[in-house]
């Protein structure tokens, strides 16, 4: 089985070691990501559009996304992040985990999501 390593470009991942996305076989695993805005709903939409794009280069689309883990630094921002997440994924309903942490990468980081998907013939 052939595995593909997706690299965003990010110079965090030669420091860390790490790949946006690793297909193998039919299965995607795309690494927790996190973006820029004003706030948790900003965030995390522009994380799901970072992972869309990895999921595009890997062959994928969000339809194709059965599992998210998104981790938040303030449970309050729950309903936010869960309209970002339902209007990106929609019918798809993939399953989904939600927890909240004390930090993440930056102060000003808010939302972390990770999604595993699967393209099926």
């Amino acid at each position: 089985m052939q595995r593909i390593n997706i690299s965003s470009g990010s110079d965090f991942e030669g420091v860390y070691g790490y790949s946006r996305a690793v297909r193998v076989g039919d299965h995607i695993h795309v690494a927790g990501t996190t973006a820029p805005g004003e706030d948790a709903y900003e965030q995390a939409r522009a994380a799901i559009s970072i992972i869309e794009a990895a999921l595009r280069e890997a062959g994928a689309e969000l339809a194709d996304v059965v599992r998210t883990v998104t981790y938040v630094t303030d449970i309050a921002d729950t309903e936010l992040v869960a309209r970002a997440h339902r209007e990106a994924f929609g019918d798809v309903r993939p399953a989904a985990t939600l927890v909240a942490v004390s930090a993440l990468l930056h102060p000003s980081l808010r939302v972390e999501i990770e999604v595993y998907a699967a393209v099926l013939s």
